[in-house]
């Protein structure tokens, strides 16, 4: 490409050489040109990183560990993904060419701490759209190989610097780094546990882990009982998601059950929780039963410290993520009932077994308020668990009038109906209690 031209060969197509022969007859051509060499990879080696290059799956998100060097006070601002690069004269190294960017890493998703005495690890998190973009260039003819640009400002003053990791694709298999891309957790039943008796048994927990590459999942759950501290998002990375020396300051948990299982390269396993027997229901208050994940031996994506110029060793980096492993809460409450919130959030009218007449109006549906709710999701299903309606109605409001379609579609058959809170970003906060009804003939 000729935007990447060497250094040296430029110099000598401008003074009009052209051969080898050439070349040897001009000799003070070939001492400036060997000297431009010489400073441009003194300058573009100013921050070290490793891997200079990894191999990323070319369909979905990929997520690997970068290790970067002898940073001399530079910080690091924002990070690009593109398919060429240019030079970044008068600043150091390459940057993106403006025509061929793919995407930038979201801020929620930088991940970069400072490591040792003047290292910084990054945690780049492709998502799949920009793989997807890389593709479609590939399909195009365009090269198969695109790029991860970090800038990096000096606050003195100085030029930035812009340090670059090649993105190799392939089919997200054996050959790329281990990393869990998308993790769910849930209770083995049709909806969470909001609320349990004390000594009650909690129902089986499951998880559904999507990753890339292939390794050992290692890792342990642990509950939060009543009383104590909830864990930070930090404490809930896995510990191949950050600096070597900040692992050991996560906080601990009690200790539920550990596994260690060898995921071979195909994408997805299905996690089983641990034993219900083991969760405790001794004392009223919330719980809360968190999946941790340790970092294992990867060889496709081990950062070598020394060849980043950031330390010595070698960092284990698989089961790395770019976001904070999710929990599971469940309530133990002396008075609480199995679904019903403790919080008094539940149905109002019509009332449990109500049935409504072939004419009249449609019938009013009332419930009692959930404090923090934003919005509130009122539900329809017939006998057999199959939807029939749903609603949404914003708060404060407390009601919602059934249209004529309800009555259509349930028939005379017997529904059910129940509320959900919903708060920021959709989250569930509270359901009530499912209240039978039914219109007759």
């Amino acid at each position: 490409m000729t935007s990447r031209r060497p250094c040296i060969a430029q110099l000598f197509v401008h003074a009009g050489v052209n051969s080898p022969t050439a070349m040897r007859r001009h000799g003070s051509a070939a001492l400036a040109a060997l000297g431009c060499m010489f400073a441009a990879s003194t300058a573009s080696a100013q921050i070290s990183r490793h891997p200079t290059g990894v191999n990323v799956n070319a369909m979905g998100a990929t997520t690997v560990f970068v290790t970067f060097g002898n940073l001399a006070g530079k910080i690091p601002v924002e990070a690009i993904w593109c398919g060429e690069l240019v030079p970044a004269s008068p600043d150091i190294g390459d940057r993106c060419d403006p025509s061929t960017i793919f995407g930038s890493l979201p801020h929620r998703y930088d991940l970069s701490r400072p490591s040792g005495s003047d290292g910084l690890t990054d945690i780049m998190s492709i998502p799949a759209s920009v793989s997807r973009r890389a593709y479609q260039a590939a399909a195009r003819g365009e090269a198969s190989e695109f790029f991860y640009v970090r800038r990096f400002v000096d606050p003195d003053g100085g030029p930035d610097e812009y340090v670059t990791v090649s993105c190799r694709m392939t089919e997200g298999g054996a050959r790329v780094p281990f990393a869990i891309t998308e993790a769910r957790i849930t209770f083995a039943t049709e909806d969470p546990v909001l609320a349990i008796r004390a000594g009650e048994r909690v129902p089986p927990v499951r998880a559904k882990i999507v990753y890339n590459g292939t390794g050992r999942l290692t890792g342990r759950w642990e509950i939060v009982r009543p009383g104590e501290e909830p864990p930070r998002a930090e404490d809930l990375l896995p510990e191949a998601s950050l600096p070597i020396e900040q692992r050991s300051r996560q906080r601990r948990f009690t200790d539920v059950e550990r596994f260690d299982i060898f995921l071979p390269p195909v994408g997805e396993y299905d996690l089983a929780g641990p034993d219900p027997e083991k969760l405790p229901t001794d004392v009223d208050g919330e719980y809360r039963l968190l999946l941790r994940i340790e970092a294992t031996d990867d060889k496709e994506g081990d950062t070598d410290l020394a060849a980043a110029a950031a330390g010595s060793g070698l960092v284990h980096t698989g089961g790395v993520a770019g976001f904070p492993m999710p929990h599971l809460r469940y309530h133990v409450g002396a008075a609480a009932a199995v679904g019903v919130a403790t919080t008094g959030f539940r149905t109002l009218a019509p009332r449990a077994g109500s049935s409504f007449g072939p004419t009249g109006e449609a019938p009013d549906f009332r419930w009692a308020a959930s404090p923090a709710a934003l919005l509130y999701r009122i539900e329809f299903e017939s006998a057999d668990g199959q939807t029939i309606l749903a609603a949404i109605v914003r708060a404060p409001l407390l009601r919602y009038a059934a249209p004529p379609m309800l009555r259509e579609r349930a028939g005379t058959a017997p529904f059910r109906w129940r509320v959900v809170a919903l708060g920021a970003g959709g989250r569930v906060l509270d359901r009530t209690a499912w209240t039978a009804a039914g219109f007759t003939g």
